[in-house]
């Protein structure tokens, strides 16, 4: 599976956008989708998951009430809807994928996306 994340941009705070996570191949019923970010100078930072195979769904705190995740498996696409955000979303946001279930650890993840960029004024 090849992914290719899109739908990053300039926003002003407290404002939204949603990114889109698109799989060349299909996202089965085994995948687990994550969204990870990586701000400049700091390391890259599970934002949220979700798995097709238990159902769950991860958020990182600093994002809880303010982030959804949701997945499209007629076109194998997973969406990040983000509201209410902040100057520290500002980051390069990509999409992964692995077996079974969410994790937080990069490492787990056998294909990654390119990435785009959010940035978010004050």
């Amino acid at each position: 599976v090849q992914l290719q994340a899109s739908g990053g941009g300039l926003v002003q705070s407290g404002g939204s956008l949603r990114l889109s996570c698109a799989a060349s191949g299909i996202i089965s019923d085994y995948d687990a989708i994550a969204w990870f970010r990586q701000a400049p100078g700091k390391e890259r930072e599970g934002v949220s998951c979700i798995s097709s195979y238990d159902g769950s769904t991860y958020y990182d705190d600093s994002v809880k009430g303010r982030f959804t995740i949701s997945r499209d498996n007629a076109k194998d696409t997973v969406y990040l809807q983000m509201n209410s955000l902040k100057p520290e979303d500002t980051a390069v946001y990509y999409c992964a994928t692995r077996y079974y279930y969410c994790s937080g650890n990069t490492d787990d993840y056998r294909s990654w996306g390119q990435g785009t960029q959010l940035t978010v004024s004050s």
